[in-house]
């Protein structure tokens, strides 16, 4: 595997990668949610990167996957690389796949049960991405200081202080 560099948007090899990571890993598990699919959401240029989300039957994750000129550093196993964006910072893990390479994940929702079907999932994905490009101004609400990721997260997913109790 390693490293592969992307030259033109990945999503369609997010989704097949994702579609088979179903296929041999999750099928038949409880986690699924039926009324999901796997969904490459809003992939674009970002840093020398491509950023975007995607969507599946058990989770929704905001994806860096190398692009064709950036320099890509790739967190070491058990570890995060904490990445800044307008609204605060996420901490992102290292994957790696076959079809896809080597590419770094942030969780946004997992188990999905709290969408109700594939659309609605999806319109979360978008606005979800908007938000992370948005100036901090419209996405930070009062709170720790963005360098605490877990705290921005909650924040940038509208969850504040009842995500903590």
């Amino acid at each position: 595997m390693g490293l592969i560099r992307h030259a033109s948007d990945p999503s369609a090899v997010v989704e097949r990668t994702y579609a088979r990571i179903q296929r041999e890993c999750m099928d038949g598990l409880p986690i699924l949610h039926a009324a999901l699919a796997v969904q490459a959401v809003d992939f674009e240029e970002w840093a020398g990167h491509w950023l975007g989300i995607v969507v599946t039957p058990w989770c929704m994750s905001v994806l860096l996957v190398p692009g064709a000129t950036g320099e890509w550093v790739m967190p070491r196993v058990q570890q995060r690389r904490i990445v800044p964006f307008p609204f605060g910072s996420l901490a992102f893990l290292g994957s790696e796949a076959t079809e896809l390479g080597e590419y770094q994940t942030c969780s946004l929702f997992s188990p999905m049960e709290r969408f109700s079907n594939h659309a609605e999932a999806v319109e979360a994905a978008s606005a979800t991405k908007r938000a992370l490009r948005a100036p901090a101004t419209q996405t930070k609400a009062a709170g720790p200081p963005a360098d605490e990721t877990d705290g921005a997260r909650r924040r940038f997913l509208g969850l504040g202080q009842a995500a903590r109790r």
